[in-house]
């Protein structure tokens, strides 16, 4: 029995699926399920159920998946104590940010870190904020960046900054004749929102709660039509005239397309927001690359400086 063979059967048992468990894995799905058999055939025990549409623990199983997954983290602790007396900026950072604040935030940051850090490398991970939370745990991931609230045993978490929202709009849009948007006033357009599975969906959902009786009643068809699976594919249903869409402040620029094709629009107040925080394991001892990060996020030329414009 390895550590890599218990990772295998930890990422499997989330993934509940060969191929994406393999991806995760850096290896390829044989390998991977080769792996597993042995593990399997090792301890005497079927650990999987297996179909063709969907891999899952057996009672057995999710209780072997659960002690591996508490192996794999006291793994990872004593790793971060092994790195304790050495320099704390000269070995990389693994960060891992949520789809809706990654591609708008690293811009910012890494060229700052890079002057203030120089012999600390980056590994850059985006995920929801579900597969952070697991490699963060795994130690997979040293610090993550989400939307707060965060809730998890023996996580430090920390705010960074505060987010308000903006309604995306084609210049020609009736909202574009106010200066202020309402929640409501949202009701009578078609809404673009991101699929099922991301946070910012359900921030939006809750910030406008008349959108989401909008979306229960609507047909699949349309719902399928009005979603997307990024903000940026979002912004292009927006260009092509499909709808509205609302963004976070550091995603709603409109510089992506010509002058004229797109504008925003602030809520009105009390505008919705999101906070933006980071989130470590309580017993990473890295500290100076967590005050680096954090550092080179709200000062200097980080987001938080561009959101205060």
């Amino acid at each position: 029995m390895t550590l890599t063979e218990l990772r295998y059967i930890v990422t499997l048992a989330q993934e509940e699926h060969f191929g994406r468990a393999a991806e995760r894995c850096f290896v390829s799905q044989p390998t991977l399920s080769i792996a597993v058999k042995k593990l399997e055939e090792e301890l005497d025990v079927a650990l999987f159920e297996r179909s063709k549409t969907r891999v899952h623990p057996t009672p057995l199983g999710e209780k072997i998946v659960a002690q591996a997954q508490i192996a794999l983290e006291q793994t990872a602790a004593i790793k971060d104590l092994a790195t304790a007396g050495k320099d704390q900026l000269a070995s990389p950072l693994k960060i891992g940010a949520i789809f809706t604040i990654g591609p708008y935030l690293f811009p910012h940051f890494i060229p700052e870190l890079q002057r203030s850090a120089k012999q600390m490398p980056l590994y850059i991970e985006e995920g929801y904020t579900a597969t952070l939370r697991h490699r963060l745990r795994n130690g997979e991931l040293d610090v993550i960046i989400v939307a707060l609230p965060f809730t998890e045993a023996d996580v430090v978490t920390q705010a960074l900054y505060d987010e308000p929202f903006e309604v995306l709009l084609p210049t020609d849009h009736p909202l574009t004749e106010k200066t202020h948007i309402e929640p409501s006033d949202l009701d009578e357009y078609n809404v673009l929102l991101l699929g099922e599975g991301h946070c910012f969906r359900d921030q939006i959902l809750e910030a406008c709660p008349n959108l989401q009786a909008k979306f229960d009643n609507s047909s699949n068809t349309l719902q399928a039509a009005t979603e997307g699976s990024s903000l940026e594919t979002l912004r292009h249903m927006v260009a092509s005239g499909l709808g509205i869409t609302v963004l976070p402040q550091s995603a709603a620029g409109t510089s992506y397309y010509a002058p004229g094709v797109l504008t925003t629009r602030p809520f009105a107040d009390p505008a919705p927001t999101r906070t933006v925080g980071l989130a470590w394991r309580a017993s990473f001892p890295r500290h100076q690359a967590i005050d680096a990060l954090r550092s080179a996020i709200c000062d200097g030329h980080g987001i938080c400086t561009i959101l205060e414009r």
